[in-house]
């Protein structure tokens, strides 16, 4: 029987349609986005850029579920993930995401295997099935010799590798990183980025990525910028030099 969260052939994996999202501050409403279509395909790797404030980081979190839209509509692999409850959701994401943020985020008293392992224990998975399948995702990003280590023990961009492994640990479709290089020196950026595009394609990964860094998104198959704009106004989707964007 196939899983549920198989995907299939080139159909969209996530997709936002009408995605809106506003805050209050004190009597005031800010728009940070409003009205935004998206569709992201299967094998995609998909670079979200703009200004700071233009909203990257929210849009990310409401594609992966973990905010609440004013307005519109998130789909991963077809279903609403905003129609489900938080726990429906949670699972949903658990199973089918994978999440890498600027902030690697390591627990400091577990050793690299164990932080890579901390999903699979969290959904129930057994020790040594867990410990088996961090090793080998901290092989993919080359930690083999320091997966006894704990996150103090490791560089930066080695902490960065480690976190890497943890959201590919469970198996995702989709990977959705948050400035993964952010913390990085510009040499250390570049191989962890390199790592990034190595294992998007020997995973067979759709990827969504926020940067800063446009020599890097421009690496991606599509670039969606978002531009800041005033409170009420829309933010921007903008189409890039020899790329098609989805969105308005």
């Amino acid at each position: 029987m196939a899983s549920p969260y198989a995907a299939n052939g080139n159909a969209a994996m996530l997709s936002a349609t009408g995605l809106t999202k506003r805050y209050r501050s004190g009597v005031a409403t800010l728009t940070v986005l409003e009205g935004l279509n998206l569709e992201i395909r299967r094998g995609e790797t998909l670079a979200i850029v703009g200004e700071s404030g233009a909203g990257k980081s929210t849009l990310l979190h409401l594609l992966g579920g973990l905010d609440e839209p004013s307005a519109g509509t998130v789909r991963c692999l077809g279903a609403d993930l905003y129609a489900m409850n938080e726990s429906a959701r949670a699972r949903h994401r658990n199973r089918t995401m994978g999440f890498v943020w600027q902030q690697h985020a390591l627990l400091p008293e577990f050793s690299a295997e164990e932080n890579a392992a901390m999903p699979l224990l969290v959904a129930g998975v057994s020790r040594g099935e867990a410990i088996e399948r961090a090793r080998a995702r901290l092989r993919d990003v080359g930690l083999s010799a320091r997966a006894s280590h704990r996150p103090g023990e490791l560089s930066g961009g080695e902490q960065q590798r480690v976190s890497l492994a943890r959201a590919l640990a469970a198996g995702p479709l989709i990977l959705l990183a948050d400035e993964p290089t952010g913390n990085l020196d510009p040499d250390t950026a570049s191989g962890v980025m390199d790592l990034i595009f190595e294992l998007h394609g020997g995973h067979g990964l759709t990827s969504v990525i926020v940067t800063h860094n446009l020599e890097f998104a421009e690496r991606c198959d599509r670039v969606l910028k978002l531009k800041t704009g005033s409170a009420d106004e829309r933010a921007g989707v903008h189409r890039p030099a020899g790329r098609e964007v989805s969105g308005r």
